[in-house]
């Protein structure tokens, strides 16, 4: 099956450079720019579960982060803060602005008063269940340490659900694509290193409010959990967290520079593409469902193709909160892949494959995993 699938994907690079999908760009010459932002420090601790110190944790993750980043080819890594500092929660998105930065990462620990435990990871987004307006209450809270806090934020009050839900979706055009690296950041946390999945949720984070990219907030766990706590805590764990957080974001900067690439010919058609489709052998995967995601927001929109750069077969599902557009509905793997590289010539250069059963998304590595077996 795997040789199968490497001949598959070669054909469809054959078919896509045929088609004038893609060029032989391969610009290095422009960094990826990473900031990553420790989260409290100096006079804000943070959170205290069990006695351990949040601000010296995610310091100690962030740093290690930036040192992973800094071996790889091609990435430039700032710092909000590099030591036991106390910086402003209005000045930490500035920094990622100024530096024009690609993406920003928040890193944190969360604590509760039960013994909730998991990994999770944050988009900037409104939550009006209110599941997560505690958690984006606790990190916001650092505004009270701050002097002049009512003016610098304009009476934004943390402890007030309206002022909560009424900050302005700065993020909103990036949405898709910081749902897109915190994605791979959770799934990082909870396959490889075996951590309850608290998944990924929208939440309205001061932080991630003012920067001008993909950005995400990352709970690293619960201090306040008897053993996960002593995780995150260990030397051990901060390494493997690390890791894995590092690791997310190399995958995500890959994904960008694949989906990003120029394309030779902007005037492909559908009709086109339904050629390409022909030659290419079936490839069904029997009660599964392929879609191309090719955003997310707040916003619910008509499935109209002018909505959408001129493309059919457009649908749209509410999921955590968020309406999610998708294109294309086939069980046929590979015409999924060609709709993809479509989407992604139309102007989605974020766009990527999801996976149904039914009305429920499964993870499409599992799905092309089975079939491998």
């Amino acid at each position: 099956m795997k040789t199968k699938y490497i001949l598959f994907f070669c054909l469809f690079l054959g078919i896509l450079v045929s088609y004038g999908f893609l060029s032989h760009k391969n610009d290095t010459t422009n960094p990826f720019i990473v900031v990553l932002d420790a989260g409290h420090g100096g006079k804000d601790s943070g959170n205290r579960g069990n006695g351990y110190l949040e601000k010296d944790i995610v310091l100690d993750v962030t740093l290690q982060v930036g040192k992973l980043l800094s071996r790889e080819e091609g990435f430039k890594v700032i710092y909000t803060r590099k030591s036991d500092v106390f910086i402003e929660l209005k000045a930490r998105g500035p920094i990622a602005n100024e530096a024009d930065a690609d993406i920003f990462v928040s890193i944190h620990c969360n604590s509760h008063h039960t013994q909730a435990y998991g990994a999770e990871t944050f988009v900037m987004g409104v939550d009006k269940s209110g599941k997560n307006l505690e958690t984006a209450k606790r990190e916001n809270e650092v505004i009270f340490l701050e002097d002049n806090y009512l003016e610098k934020y304009e009476g934004f009050d943390p402890n007030s659900p309206e002022s909560l839900i009424g900050l302005t979706l700065m993020q909103e055009e990036y949405l898709d694509q910081s749902i897109m690296l915190a994605g791979l950041i959770q799934n990082n946390m909870v396959n490889n290193l075996k951590r309850k999945d608290r998944s990924v949720k929208s939440g309205p984070f001061w932080v991630l409010h003012s920067s001008y990219m993909p950005s995400v907030l990352v709970e690293l766990g619960f201090l306040t959990h008897k053993s996960e706590g002593k995780y995150v805590n260990s030397k051990k764990g901060r390494k493997e967290m690390a890791e894995q957080i590092a690791k997310g974001i190399i995958a995500y900067r890959n994904n960008i520079a694949l989906a990003t690439s120029d394309f030779q010919n902007p005037e492909i058609t559908e009709e086109e593409i339904e050629e390409a489709i022909e030659t290419t052998e079936e490839r069904i995967y029997d009660g599964i469902t392929f879609k191309v995601q090719l955003a997310a927001s707040s916003k619910k929109l008509t499935t109209e193709p002018y909505n959408f750069k001129g493309l059919k077969e457009i649908s749209r599902n509410k999921e955590d909160g968020l309406f999610k557009y998708y294109y294309g509905d086939t069980s046929n793997y590979n015409k999924i892949q060609l709709m993809k590289a479509f989407a992604r010539e139309k102007g989605f250069s974020s766009a990527y494959v999801v996976a149904f059963q039914g009305d429920k998304k499964v993870r499409l590595a599992d799905v092309l995993k089975a079939e491998d077996r």
